[in-house]
């Protein structure tokens, strides 16, 4: 099998500011967007990447702002949800392309559906895992409005825990490094970008995610109550074309990827059957 072409540190401009985002896969191949969660980055998603462009598909990573290689801005209000969509489909732009499968992890979800619901056009189909919806709300806020409190009132602490976590050396694990990633950002981008998600909409209203008709493929798990089972499956109740698949635990798309990454070629390959050759799949 011959190697999967990949490009990383590519980089355009959007809303004023650096964007950054990798690139696994021909450029003649079906586009799938692949967005990671809340202050991580395009590392988590590395894996997931290059499974699914052994499958035939282009695969775009984008750190949004605030994450990763891209610009990170301290003011809370450019950290929206909402914006977030605004990003990818300037990256959709960027790219010359009409459509593209939207999808991400928790974050990268609820960004993918505002993208979804705002700009239906661009929008192929959608690959939600773990989406953040009503019921995740309460727990969200307990566990996110401390850091926002600890990365303000104990920035001395943050700052010198950023800078060691800076330099730890890169691992062979992509998601591991992704959280080194997040680690390492001042407490000033961290509370930013905290501040701003959780002040703004987090997902479009019920109303709005009804009227998303295109395909939809929702991974999620139980005993998580920032991602809870139930909002997914209320998710894809809701939806005309939505399919429910339980993941064993949180980390099992990225630890032992073949049962979900199977799923996802499946849902992918009945979009548009015969476009794409697939192969059998080998990444671990």
């Amino acid at each position: 099998m011959s190697a999967i072409p990949v490009e990383f540190d590519l980089s355009f401009t959007a809303q004023g500011h650096r964007l950054v985002y990798d690139v696994y896969g021909s450029s003649t191949s079906p586009l799938v967007v692949y967005l990671h969660g809340l202050l991580l980055d395009a590392e988590l998603n590395r894996g997931i990447a290059q499974a699914l462009a052994e499958q035939g598909y282009r695969v775009v990573l984008l750190d949004l702002l605030g994450h990763g290689r891209s610009d990170k801005p301290t003011h809370a209000s450019t950290y929206r949800i909402d914006s977030y969509a605004e990003q990818v489909i300037a990256l959709l732009d960027h790219l010359g392309v009409d459509e593209a499968v939207l999808g991400g992890i928790s974050l990268g979800a609820n960004v993918s559906l505002f993208a979804a619901t705002r700009y239906p056009e661009r929008t192929r189909a959608l690959i939600l895992e773990m989406p953040v919806l009503e019921r995740a709300v309460p727990a969200a806020a307990m566990v996110f409005v401390p850091m926002v409190l600890a990365a303000h009132y104990g920035r001395g602490v943050v700052n010198l825990t950023s800078r060691l976590m800076q330099r730890i050396p890169a691992t062979r694990f992509g998601p591991l490094n992704s959280v080194l990633h997040a680690l390492s950002v001042s407490p000033d981008v961290t509370s930013a970008v905290l501040h701003g998600v959780l002040v703004g909409p987090v997902a479009p209203t019920q109303e709005q995610r009804r009227s998303i008709a295109v395909p939809t493929l929702v991974l999620a798990h139980r005993n998580d109550v920032i991602h809870p089972f139930d909002d997914a499956a209320g998710l894809v109740a809701r939806m005309p074309n939505g399919v429910l698949i339980r993941a064993r635990s949180p980390l099992e798309l990225r630890l032992r990827p073949k049962r979900l990454t199977d799923e996802i070629v499946a849902f992918l390959a009945a979009l548009d059957p015969g476009t794409v050759q697939h192969r059998p799949h080998r990444s671990a």
